[in-house]
């Protein structure tokens, strides 16, 4: 098979630039595909938000998989069966509810399923007119452009204390996540963001005895970083700057990494108040496995004993894309940072066949790279390129 536009990648990233190929650079459907080894487009969205027990986004309304700012809003206005709770306060955060329903409208509005190849890209060269990209059911593709939308969602951050395949240790964003507790159990929560502070709250909510080990105190931030970054105020003065290096050290000052919003904050303080929830800040020194659950060491000196542990750590900061990656960047000499990170251009292109997006993208984009609004940004470039070329094909 021979196309135009191939992504990689069925995530909040690639479905976005999907539907903006096809309803702006006006890409025939049949010319673009999208491979990812999961059942359906957004499913590690999907599996990953709901086993935060997470009711509302933390991002604003006009960050969505759409076309036009607005999309969203104009969607929850036409919904028949219009319930307060769709936008919460501030900056009318969607529910994630809703949020998914209009996913699943721009799916269809563009026949994205249709074009959803359910496999994992396992090789990708650079031939002369086009990349060739290997499947792993032994099937080849080959494409014009290629969009490596790769976000961070199949590696989950284990700690190295952490025991992995034990039943009363898991990590929340691990595939096929099924560690949540069916009766009523004290459950150890270690965390310290929005993800850990979410699971925590449902786990009070469902009535629950919780301890939540975080290695620093409760952060307060709205965003998980400054709003400026989505203006011009931060995002010109990163684009002067022309060293990687530099480039990374403002990323990683940007982020408010552990940290939740205000109305969040105000929810574990209360759960706190009310004796609901125990915080423990501190490292885990040391984990044992018993036989009817485990015992946590704190570096303080506390001894905690929970029926089981859920990790809320998120995911490795190291490059996505694994080997397949690696073997391209070596293949076809791609240039990266000293952090490992794709060096490109302000069109996303690591190659002028190969964009990228989402982390791969951030050394462009900015701390904003990896989010929903990231998406649109990568958008904007991408799109813009695309137009660019079939202008001047004609």
């Amino acid at each position: 098979m021979t196309l135009d536009w191939l992504i990689i990648g069925g995530g909040i990233h690639g479905v976005h630039i999907a539907a903006r190929l096809i309803g702006e650079a006006q890409i025939a459907p049949e010319r673009l595909r999208i491979v990812d080894p999961s059942d359906r487009l957004l499913a590690r969205w999907r599996s990953c938000t709901a086993a935060t027990g997470m009711t509302h986004l933390r991002s604003a309304s006009v960050h969505h998989l759409g076309i036009d700012h607005g999309a969203l809003r104009n969607f929850a206005g036409k919904q028949k069966s219009r319930k307060p709770g769709m936008f919460a306060l501030p900056y009318a955060r969607p529910s994630l509810s809703l949020f998914n329903s209009h996913c699943d409208h721009i799916e269809e509005t563009f026949g994205l399923a249709d074009l959803h190849i359910r496999n994992r890209a396992l090789k990708c060269s650079i031939e002369q007119e086009r990349v060739e990209v290997q499947l792993d059911n032994g099937c080849e593709l080959d494409t014009q452009n290629l969009v490596l939308a790769i976000g961070s969602s199949e590696q989950p951050k284990w700690p190295k204390w952490a025991p992995q395949s034990n039943p009363y240790v898991h990590h929340i964003f691990e595939p096929e996540f099924d560690g949540w507790p069916s009766g009523h159990q004290t459950v150890m929560v270690v965390g310290g963001g929005i993800s850990e502070a979410h699971v925590v709250l449902r786990l009070v909510k469902e009535g629950h005895h919780v301890h939540l080990v975080s290695r620093h105190a409760l952060r307060q931030n709205q965003f998980d970083s400054d709003p400026a970054w989505l203006g011009w105020k931060y995002t010109a003065h990163f684009s002067r700057e022309q060293n990687p290096k530099q480039r990374r050290e403002m990323i990683t000052k940007a982020r408010h990494s552990g940290s939740v919003p205000p109305e969040v904050a105000r929810s574990l303080r209360r759960a706190i108040a009310n004796k609901q929830l125990w915080w423990h800040e501190g490292e885990i020194s040391q984990l044992v496995i018993r036989d009817n659950g485990i015992l946590a060491s704190i570096e303080t000196g506390t001894n905690v004993f929970a029926d089981r542990l859920l990790l809320a750590t998120g995911f490795a900061s190291k490059r996505p894309g694994g080997a397949m990656v690696d073997e391209l960047i070596s293949s076809a000499s791609l240039a990266c940072a000293c952090c490992g990170y794709p060096i490109i251009d302000t069109k996303l292109r690591w190659h002028p066949r190969i964009y990228v997006s989402g982390p791969l993208a951030e050394l462009e984009l900015g701390p904003v790279s990896r989010n929903i609004a990231g998406a649109r940004r990568a958008g904007d470039r991408i799109v813009g390129a695309a137009l660019k070329t079939i202008k001047a094909e004609e």
